[in-house]
């Protein structure tokens, strides 16, 4: 019985492999077509060379954009006080106008309104605006103007209008970037907080894999440290090294050297309506240090920036005190600051800041004009925490012990700084 059973049953078994070997064929045949279908395709496509669409000149790219400008516009207002009815003046040092602490109470500080394009494939431009708040009236400005170009071989660029020069770290960077409300001594005091002037400025970059750069400017020499615009409106030139790197994945860093040569011409400074006047020759060199931390380079959680910088000046000429008969003047100041902001949670920073001054003495001749250094050397701290809702938006708290005059002074500022519109990525 079981071998008259198991015949069927076996023819049943043979059966129904055949069957599922020829739907197995049948569907390996259906892809092998498709699979020719879809090479024939792309060899069909490959054979095809499409003419490119024709690209607009470039100068009709321009003109396309030529009326839109990114513009942009950062308020900088705050709220200071501090303790005396004081002057501006450092002992020792014939400072600038816009050295001041400037108005207690409210005020809208110094606040830009900015202008910056592509005018064609050789040229960019940029227009900068400055609204200041001075006793209690507000003035309008123009701040920087010039042209860059973005063609020249061998990796130079030129840059002329007027500008902030390349001196110093700090000096060419608009206030609203700085990590405190003010700037140090020895910016006050020697650079009129930033050294600006109209010329030409040509720089270098070095096809190294650490950044180099070297540049020159020839300057009008019409503002502080310069003044009356000497040699036929070429009366200060200067020489600037920059080079940086990386260090890792988390730090980076930015060394510079500087050389500043002015010419003065009856330069003012203390009284406006009976100044102290100086001229001569005012010679500079500074150097500075940029030192940048962010933990696998991401700067979002946590940060910190430590910069500093060394500041000789040697000024030699005639000095007349308050209008007074013109004395001979010979001497050297010296300045330095230290600072270091953190960024301890997102959005949250804190910071510490020290800056000294000290200048030789004249003599007893010069004794009540801003050069009298009174036997004082000027120095002050600073203190900051703020917090940034965006890159578009800053509050900041800051206090000041100040040790810059012979009577000592605390200063509280509260600052806000928002930016409105288009606003090009900030330098190094």
């Amino acid at each position: 019985m079981a071998a008259c059973l198991s015949t069927p049953l076996h023819a049943d078994a043979q059966q129904d492999i055949r069957q599922l070997k020829e739907q197995l064929q049948a569907i390996q045949k259906n892809y092998q077509q498709q699979i020719e279908v879809l090479q024939n395709r792309i060899a069909a496509l490959e054979e095809q060379k499409p003419e490119p669409a024709p690209a607009k000149p470039v100068m009709e790219q321009a003109r396309a954009n030529a009326f839109n400008p990114a513009i942009a516009l950062t308020l900088n207002a705050r709220y200071q006080t501090f303790n005396k009815d004081r002057g501006d003046a450092i002992p020792g040092f014939s400072m600038g106008e816009e050295a001041g602490w400037g108005d207690q109470g409210f005020s809208l500080g110094e606040s830009e309104l900015n202008f910056q394009t592509s005018i064609d494939d050789l040229f960019y431009g940029s227009l900068t605006m400055s609204l200041a708040d001075e006793g209690g009236e507000t003035s309008v400005e123009l701040e920087e103007a010039w042209i860059q170009t973005l063609a020249l071989p061998s990796e130079l660029t030129l840059k002329a209008g007027r500008f902030f020069s390349g001196i110093a770290y700090m000096n060419e960077r608009h206030s609203h970037t700085d990590d405190f409300a003010d700037r140090p001594l020895p910016y006050r005091a020697m650079l009129n907080n930033a050294y600006l002037d109209d010329g030409i400025q040509l720089r270098w970059l070095a096809p190294t894999d650490t950044f180099i750069e070297i540049g020159g400017e020839l300057l009008r020499g019409d503002h502080y440290p310069a003044g009356g615009a000497a040699h036929n409106g070429q009366g200060s030139w200067s020489l600037f090294a920059h080079a940086g790197g990386d260090v890792g994945v988390s730090n980076s860093w930015l060394a510079g050297l500087s050389y500043l040569s002015a010419e003065t011409r009856e330069r003012e400074s203390g009284d406006e309506d009976n100044p102290d006047l100086f001229t001569g020759e005012s010679n500079m060199v500074v150097a500075d240090l940029v030192w940048k931390w962010a933990p696998q380079g991401n700067p979002y959680r946590h940060n910190a920036v430590l910069q500093g910088g060394l500041f000789w000046r040697d000024e030699s000429g005639d000095f007349a005190p308050s209008g007074s008969d013109w004395l001979s003047y010979d001497g050297y100041q010296f300045g330095w600051y230290a600072q270091v902001a953190y960024k301890f949670m997102p959005g949250w920073r804190v910071g510490m800041r020290a800056s000294g001054l000290d200048a030789d003495d004249p003599g007893p001749a010069f004794a009540g004009s801003s050069l009298d250094t009174q036997g004082h050397n000027p120095w002050e701290t600073s203190f900051m925490v703020d917090w940034s809702h965006s890159e578009f938006s800053r509050l900041r708290l800051q206090y000041t012990h100040d040790e810059s005059q012979s009577l000592s002074d605390d200063r509280f500022i509260l600052q806000y700084i928002v930016s409105l519109g288009a606003h090009g990525a900030h330098q190094f």
